[in-house]
């Protein structure tokens, strides 16, 4: 499959007083039409349509509806739009991220991932987390930093999105992770992410709203969670977080900005959670936290 499309476009000016029967007279005739003041009382209709439209029926339905406004016909430009190399385009907007040990790319990504890296394949989708993100980033360079100090077994990740945190730890340590998020496009997108990158066996993906429910009862006390969300979410789960980790686990939080980032840290030190380590990426702070 190339990836490659092709289409035409149609360009014509008329007065404001055609503006209305113009439309009508090509509405059904193209795909999207879309117009813009072109000054002067004048304006600008451009239409798109995939194959190449019939000029001279374009030309008499215009001139029906410029008479119906007692106006001369307006010429009209018809031009093909340039072929689009989609795949090329993917490559360039989501371009492959570097974040610590990690690295990020998409299915037609072609060359080579630095060496000792731990590669997760990724593409831009329905669910958020492409590791773009400095939110993400930001997560992924605390799991960096957490790999070097500490093993772990029993890690959760809240509000998974893509899946590429749980993906993250379950590649770094080799153990089982849970992932959870309340909509199940996402759980059916991460549950994807995780058999194109080979770790189905090691990531399960379930719909759940939040901490309730026996699955995450049954798991017993976590040692890392990681939740790249929002900040008032952040910190309505502050006591079932703190609930959920075992005495010395961590939280890597996410999904803040800066001026949100004291009411998230009181919140959780309300309920036993206290700074452990912090990285910032513009605007975005990710909080390490650990249980007393």
């Amino acid at each position: 499959m190339s990836g490659r499309a092709a289409g035409w476009r149609l360009l014509v000016t008329v007065p404001e007083a055609a503006l209305a029967p113009a439309l009508g007279a090509l509405d059904r005739a193209v795909e999207s039409l879309s117009w813009f003041e072109a000054g002067g009382g004048a304006w600008r209709i451009e239409g798109v349509c995939g194959r190449r439209p019939d000029r001279a029926a374009l030309e008499a339905r215009l001139a029906l509806a410029a008479a119906a406004a007692g106006l001369a016909p307006p010429p009209l430009n018809l031009e093909p739009l340039p072929e689009v190399d989609w795949l090329a385009v993917n490559r360039q907007a989501f371009p492959p991220v570097s974040a610590g040990r990690y690295f990020i790319h998409g299915s037609s990504y072609e060359g080579e991932a630095p060496p000792g890296s731990l590669v997760l394949r990724l593409d831009a989708g329905q669910a958020f987390g492409s590791g773009s993100h400095e939110t993400t980033r930001g997560c992924l360079l605390a799991l960096d930093d957490l790999a070097r100090r500490r093993r772990f077994r029993r890690p959760l990740d809240m509000g998974c999105g893509s899946g590429i945190l749980a993906m993250a730890m379950a590649r770094t340590w080799r153990a089982p992770v849970l992932a959870v998020d309340i909509d199940p496009v996402a759980v059916a997108v991460a549950r994807e992410n995780a058999r194109a990158n080979g770790l189905a066996p090691l990531v399960r993906v379930i719909c759940n709203d939040g901490w309730t429910g026996a699955v995450l009862g049954r798991r017993g006390p976590l040692d890392l969670v990681t939740a790249n969300i929002l900040a008032g979410p952040l910190c309505a789960m502050a006591p079932a977080l703190a609930h959920g980790l075992a005495p010395g686990g961590v939280a890597v939080l996410s999904g803040l900005l800066a001026d949100q980032e004291r009411r998230v840290r009181a919140a959780c030190r309300a309920h036993g959670l206290i700074p452990y380590r912090r990285v910032v990426l513009g605007d975005w702070p990710t909080l390490v936290l650990r249980r007393r």
